[in-house]
């Protein structure tokens, strides 16, 4: 294994991930502790990459009603039915620029991601890197007084927040509107070596028994404090690059791209369950 920062990530070799289910136990373990796991000259089609998601708990539906539906990837792309590339004023192109704002997948759905596993498809000629940061280092950074604060603390996630703060087009979209407020707590352990991450994202816009300023004012100094340049690790892609990345200990986000150009990446969630320490980062039920 190679480090990708100081901090967090390696890149694996020797492994295909179409084989995955024979290396599974060595690669949970590998996320556990790493967090971000890069491997490189994979071949992954729809079924290897969905199969792979499957090794590590429920592939996420983001629909109503999950039970209706299948399990399918999801395309991250500009590029539209009919296979134009989206116009930059387009909605929908607005709400992929939202993914450049820090975040971490599906804070607010009913249960949030475990994990994500990203496979580059159509590449531009240059831009698009995805940007990671351990949310787990941050707070390990973190005066013990803050700890002890955020230990006590729950963050409310609404979808429509990030995506208001790039435009009311993209938070108007009816894949996000769909979704009411969700809470958090701000600290998630992890179950197999106990150690605590911040968590956090864009979708974050209060604190549950805090004034609306005072709230905001707090997240925004989190943020920033964990996506310091030098705590950020950039990949800049390459054709049949796939990347694992465990939701519950990083932040990440996109970077600009011509967007004239087509960038797709192959993405599937897996959504948390009990044993990935769900029921730590939930909230008490009131009263």
């Amino acid at each position: 294994m190679k480090s990708l920062h100081d901090d967090f990530g390696v890149e694996i070799e020797g492994i295909d991930l179409r084989d995955a289910a024979t290396h599974y136990t060595w690669i949970r373990r590998a996320f556990e502790e790493h967090s971000v796991l890069l491997f490189r000259g994979q071949c992954l089609d729809d079924e290897a990459h969905l199969a792979l998601g499957r090794l590590f708990g429920v592939i996420e539906i983001r629909e109503r009603n999950p039970q209706e539906h299948e399990a399918r990837m999801s395309m991250v792309s500009n590029r539209w039915e009919g296979g134009h590339v989206l116009s930059e004023e387009s909605p929908r192109l607005l709400h992929l620029k939202a993914n450049q704002l820090w975040h971490t997948d599906s804070t607010f759905l009913p249960a949030p991601a475990l994990a994500n596993i990203l496979a580059a498809r159509k590449l531009p000629t240059s831009g698009g890197e995805t940007e990671f940061v351990s949310t787990r280092a941050a707070w390990r950074d973190l005066p013990g007084s803050t700890r002890t604060r955020l230990r006590r603390l729950v963050l409310r996630h609404r979808y429509a927040h990030s995506r208001m703060t790039i435009s009311p087009a993209a938070a108007a979209l009816d894949v996000v509107t769909m979704w009411p407020e969700t809470a958090w707590r701000a600290v998630w352990p992890n179950p197999v070596n106990g150690a605590e991450a911040l968590y956090i994202a864009s979708h974050a816009f209060g604190v549950v028994g805090m004034g609306e300023r005072e709230g905001r004012e707090l997240i925004e100094e989190l943020i920033a404090f964990t996506t310091r340049p030098a705590r950020i690790y950039s990949h800049r892609w390459s054709p049949g690059d796939v990347i694992i990345w465990d939701e519950r200990a990083t932040m990440h986000r996109g970077r600009p791209w011509p967007y004239g150009e087509e960038r797709t990446l192959a993405s599937i969630c897996i959504t948390a369950g009990e044993a990935d320490g769900l029921g730590w980062v939930r909230p008490a039920p009131a009263g």
